[in-house]
């Protein structure tokens, strides 16, 4: 009997993969909750007087952002009988920061939880590069093969862009209002990775195993 908890390993044969679209929407989902919720914090509470109970609409976006949260890693256990990793990560960040926010009625945890997770994930791994270990390359090598060097970039890169993700959110939050952070949440940050993710094509490009002429 398979005890694995946590994802596998991205070449190992016995990992259970999800469809693209619904692997999206279970990332996504949660987010989009997050910010309909905001949006219409009033008008939820007036259709369901209950969810009232929960504070002003980012108190309420909050804790269905929670909830959410909770539905889309319990339908990832169903589907592949193990956790992601990183979703994993973030969603203990969200039910930390997010029962602190409740409990409090205090915003500034809620909006430090994308500062604590990306510095999490850029410290991981440039702290990995410390050590000699380009991280990465564990956990995308089932997508595509590249060199050592090759490795070693992409895992700087996506270190660095991680703490610029974390700084990035301390100024928003800090400076702006909490209805501008949730848009930016969600419809500045998402497309801002995306163009990351495709300006490191060229890299990965220069440094794929399958370019190079056999040895």
């Amino acid at each position: 009997m398979d005890d694995r908890i946590l994802e596998r390993d991205p070449a190992d044969p016995k990992k259970k993969e999800v469809n693209g679209l619904l692997k999206l929407a279970l990332e996504l989902g949660p987010l989009l909750v997050f910010f309909f919720a905001n949006a219409r914090g009033e008008s939820l509470v007036q259709s369901w007087p209950v969810l009232g109970s929960f504070g002003g609409p980012i108190f309420l976006a909050t804790g269905l952002f929670m909830i959410a949260t909770a539905i889309s890693l319990t339908v990832s256990w169903i589907l592949t009988r193990s956790l992601p990793i990183m979703p994993l990560i973030s969603g203990v960040v969200v039910f930390v920061f997010g029962a602190l926010t409740l409990w409090l009625q205090d915003d500034v945890f809620i909006k430090m939880k994308p500062t604590i997770v990306n510095t999490m994930f850029g410290a991981v791994l440039l702290g990995g590069l410390f050590f000699g270990k380009a991280l990465l390359g564990y956990v995308f090598d089932s997508a595509f093969k590249l060199d050592a060097e090759g490795w070693r970039k992409l895992t700087l890169r996506w270190g660095l862009f991680f703490l610029f993700l974390a700084l990035m959110n301390e100024v928003v939050w800090r400076n702006f209002s909490t209805d501008f952070w949730v848009a930016f949440k969600v419809w500045g940050t998402m497309p801002i990775t995306l163009l990351f993710t495709f300006s490191q094509m060229p890299l990965i490009m220069r440094h794929s195993l399958e370019q190079k002429p056999a040895e």
